[in-house]
């Protein structure tokens, strides 16, 4: 084997001295290099529990969103709506004082009284043909569907967080396999430069590991680029006091039965809130309905009054009213427009239901087949990594393959490896998403 071949593999077998240029050690440490390129960026990976890390991050978004404040609040209104009208069948008691004054001119006589009354009354719907009760029904079916909103929201921002992080995760690891990758690149070329200043044939080499060394690089870059946005993302979610990812690698990973969420589906927040709107379109449509039935109200007053002459006066009244609706025109069209929007809450529901489940299959299958072609590509990986070693051995004592051969091994090896996260990470999110769409992804966390 030529000399510089064999000088070159001592090089690239780390730590070996290099006599035909400068000292050349590759080590795992950052390089100067790798350190420009990563700067105001931490690549390092925490030993925190990634599930508890995950709920925490959660549980501190929901703390901060304003989304979820105003849900609360919206919530909140709705049930004081709800209250207002279930009080509709309470007597209501009203009191009136009034003063008057009035001149009188007869026969060049001139008359002036001063008159002050006070009057007290109250109604008490005795029977309605179930107006208020549907009416009330209607308000709490609202806002039930306000605090399932409310859930629902919390939901999406969870979702957001957990995917978030998960990709932050996923582009960290990505990152460091870059580093080494580059790492490698560069104790090559730094190897193969004092080769070619004594062996000027070998220039083609150092150009094609300059390259790879460059690409290596690039990736590294638009790598690091994307975990900022990911991490601005996840910052305006929990905050600027981002504690450093956790390994989510294990998170996740595991399918789920996908039968028992499809029954949890109809059980999910955004399917209740539907489910209670619905039944408050209904509960309006019978309130409609009511309104063109007779009512029967119980009311009474007593009235007090007295003029600046002394006189003083009383009287009251109570009773019992029934009115009967004779004409009302429209009344027939509001009746069929509420029914409508019922129906239509009604096939909202069904439809959304439908469209759920079909997404969660579809969701389902393509975590098992990312997570399948996950599994594969380890296998691959594992007989790249036997093909790396051995081209190297056959390039180093057979000279059978070229430093081409060796460098094509190292690509292939690192981009397996990419592959292998990102397939990973594929299958992560699709859970999370299929999490959301059932019991919510908290419960998959806890």
């Amino acid at each position: 084997m030529p000399a510089f071949h064999r000088l070159l593999l001592l090089a690239l077998a780390c730590g070996i001295a290099a006599p035909v240029a400068a000292q050349v050690r590759c080590v795992d440490d950052d390089s100067a290099t790798v350190s420009d390129r990563t700067k105001g960026v931490d690549l390092s990976i925490s030993s925190t529990d990634p599930r508890g890390q995950l709920v925490s991050l959660v549980d501190t978004a929901l703390q901060r969103s304003e989304q979820i404040g105003a849900a609360t609040l919206l919530a909140q209104a709705a049930r004081e709506d709800w209250v207002q009208a279930s009080e509709a069948y309470r007597p209501s008691v009203n009191a009136t004082v009034s003063g008057a004054a009035a001149g009188q001119h007869v026969g060049g006589q001139h008359r002036q009284q001063v008159q002050s009354q006070v009057s007290l009354g109250f109604s008490m719907p005795l029977w309605d043909a179930g107006r208020a009760a549907y009416t009330s029904a209607w308000r709490g079916q609202l806002a039930e569907a306000s605090r399932q909103g409310l859930f629902s929201a919390e939901q999406q921002i969870a979702i957001q967080v957990v995917n978030n992080s998960l990709d932050r995760g996923r582009l960290l690891l990505q990152a460091q396999i870059y580093r080494q990758y580059m790492r490698r690149m560069a104790c090559l070329v730094e190897a193969l430069e004092g080769i070619v200043k004594i062996d000027k044939g070998r220039a083609s080499e150092l150009i094609q590991a300059q390259k790879s060394q460059m690409t290596a690089e690039l990736s590294m870059e638009q790598t690091v680029s994307a975990l900022r946005s990911t991490e601005f993302r996840l910052k305006r979610l929990v905050g600027d006091e981002l504690p450093p990812s956790a390994s989510y690698a294990t998170v996740l990973n595991q399918l789920p039965d996908i039968e028992a969420l499809k029954l949890a589906a109809a059980q999910s927040p955004d399917m209740l809130s539907l489910q209670a709107n619905s039944r408050a379109q209904r509960r309006y449509a019978e309130s409609v309905n009511a309104q063109g039935k007779p009512q029967v109200n119980l009311g009474g007053a007593t009235v007090a009054t007295a003029t600046n002459r002394g006189t003083k006066a009383g009287e009251w009244n109570a009773g019992v009213s029934l009115t009967v609706p004779l004409l009302q025109p429209g009344q027939h069209a509001a009746e069929q427009a509420a029914a409508k929007r019922a129906a239509a809450a009604e096939a909202q529901v069904r439809d959304a239901l439908n469209a759920k489940v079909y997404q969660m299959s579809d969701l389902h299958g393509s975590a098992e087949a990312a997570l399948d072609r996950s599994r594969r590509i380890v296998e691959i990986l594992r007989s790249s990594e036997r093909l790396r070693a051995a081209t190297l051995v056959q390039w180093q004592q057979m000279g059978r393959r070229s430093l081409f051969d060796v460098m094509g091994a190292e690509a292939d090896y690192y981009s397996l490896r990419v592959a292998q996260l990102s397939t990973l990470f594929e299958a992560q999110q699709a859970l999370a998403m299929l999490w959301s769409l059932g019991p919510g992804v908290m419960a998959a966390l806890r």
